[in-house]
């Protein structure tokens, strides 16, 4: 009798503590109670930064969801302090994205002037200023062959500046990469796409590189038992061999968010880390919502692989 007592004690003590280690090791992500006000814009794309000692964020305007003209879209900048609008430039751009490279800040942008005209979009365009108010413009990224493109996203790595850039081609959708000196010439690299585990939906991707690895949080299709779409992370050393995190969904549709959890950019500011991410039904609303993680960027990353877990293994090479 006491033996069975003893079993049974050990089993209530045993399997709590196996349970509750599992959930401590997962990092935490705490959503930050407010949205980005929809009144004038929808927006969804985006990019927190700290640049000229602000905090800013680069964004774009596209009304009409599903619907939205070339015509009538536009990118701005607001001050995340005071809510200012400090800047508005790329007309007829959109899937937006930003870079900070000293006294530079680099937007990255599609030339969105033909949509709803045809379905082949235009070449990726990059702005540059030192000021938000004089902005040089020229072509990034150009189509191959009836490709489109959409969204982009730059960090510095080794070798000089990495871009993951979306694409309709071979799956709707993926992510190519190219690889700048200068953050002005562009090179593809040939070879590689990343279309998930199975050939699947991989959008919006937002790459960081904290040696040795590239971190990359992308948008994935629905999957059964989850909430429309979701946000995966990966990891790789050479960009043609990833790792899925074990954790993922990282970001999920929760009350009031409708379905959609995406097009996630990322700052560091005061030891804590803020996904900004986008928020909808991916047609006709959307806004943006922030989530925080209380500790770096690296640590963020680093804790979605946990030491002794087994990882999804992801081949990028076509």
């Amino acid at each position: 009798m006491k033996y069975e007592k003893y079993i049974c004690f050990c089993s209530l003590i045993l399997f709590p503590f196996s349970s509750y280690t599992q959930r401590v090791n997962k990092p935490e992500l705490i959503k930050l109670p407010f949205a980005f006000s929809q009144v004038n814009r929808t927006p969804m794309e985006n990019t927190p930064v700290y640049f000229n000692s602000r905090l800013l964020l680069v964004a774009n305007y596209r009304p009409g969801g599903a619907q939205a003209k070339g015509k009538d879209a536009y990118l701005y900048i607001d001050d995340l302090v005071t809510g200012e609008e400090v800047a508005r430039f790329g007309n007829e751009h959109t899937f937006v994205s930003a870079y900070v490279n000293g006294s530079e800040l680099h937007v990255f942008a599609l030339d969105f002037s033909d949509f709803g005209k045809t379905i082949k979009s235009k070449k990726i365009t990059h702005f540059v200023t030192k000021d938000l108010k004089h902005w040089t413009e020229e072509t990034a990224i150009e189509p191959s062959g009836d490709e489109s493109l959409f969204n982009t996203s730059v960090c510095k790595d080794d070798e000089g500046y990495l871009m993951a850039y979306e694409s309709n081609k071979p799956v709707q959708f993926c992510f190519k990469f190219a690889r700048s000196k200068d953050l002005k010439v562009w090179t593809k690299i040939p070879g590689i796409v990343y279309t998930g585990e199975h050939r699947e939906y991989s959008a919006c991707p937002m790459i960081r590189y904290l040696k040795p690895y590239y971190y990359v949080i992308y948008l994935h299709s629905k999957v059964k038992g989850h909430n429309g779409w979701i946000s995966y992370l990966a990891r790789s050393k050479d960009l043609a061999d990833w790792e899925l995190s074990p954790y993922n969904p990282v970001l999920e549709a929760t009350d009031g968010e409708g379905m959609n959890n995406s097009d996630v950019d990322i700052l560091e500011y005061k030891g804590r880390t803020y996904l900004y991410y986008g928020i909808g039904d991916q047609q006709t609303w959307s806004t943006i919502r922030v989530a925080m993680y209380d500790g770096s960027i690296r640590k963020f990353y680093e804790s979605y692989f946990p030491e002794g877990k087994r990882f999804i293994k992801v081949s990028a090479k076509q």
